[in-house]
């Protein structure tokens, strides 16, 4: 039982720190109702629960969570000196493009699961998280980067020389077509 209040301390601390945006919202919020900003926070988590499960456009709405405060944290960090913050968030939409993708293929499929759109928002959520190693860290440190490495990066230099050895085989051709042109006008 003591984990559980010193889970709630710990996210009652987070709600409460100004660095984060939805401190001020928070601030109006409890000063209106008179709620803990804590309740106030598992009430709206529990109204998009069930808005996931059962709400309509719930598409829209978790791309929408996966969206703005990425979004958000990302122009942020832009406007940092820091790099450390940048890289980030640069991974966090790495990971959101290449899921996108790998989605749109299989997005027929998975759209008929019951939950899916709950389960997406949970998935971006672990995503940008804002912890050491969140999602979208666990995620390109383990698949992406090895697959980039790997094979991308070889097929990328294979179309590279293949096309510089195009590109100099077309040059070599279109000289030794000049000096035939050159012989036959002679």
């Amino acid at each position: 039982m003591s984990e559980l209040f010193v889970w709630k301390d710990k996210f009652s601390r987070g709600l409460r720190d100004k660095q984060h945006p939805w401190t001020p919202i928070f601030d109006i919020l409890e000063n209106k109702t008179g709620v803990d900003r804590v309740y106030l926070c598992i009430g709206i988590m529990g109204f998009f629960l069930l808005y996931m499960l059962f709400g309509y456009a719930a598409q829209l709405m978790c791309n929408i969570f996966g969206f703005v405060y990425p979004a958000y944290a990302s122009i942020k960090a832009l406007e940092t000196l820091k790099k450390e913050d940048d890289t980030k968030w640069l991974t966090y939409w790495v990971v959101f493009a290449f899921f996108s993708i790998i989605e749109f293929f299989s997005g027929f499929i998975l759209h008929w699961f019951p939950f899916y759109w709950l389960l997406k928002s949970m998935f971006h959520l672990w995503c940008f998280v804002p912890i050491e190693n969140n999602g979208s860290q666990i995620i390109y440190q383990r698949i992406i980067r090895p697959w980039f490495l790997g094979q991308l990066d070889r097929t990328v230099t294979e179309f590279k020389d293949a096309a510089a050895k195009a590109a100099a085989d077309a040059a070599a051709a279109a000289m030794t077509s000049a000096l035939l042109s050159d012989r036959k006008q002679e």
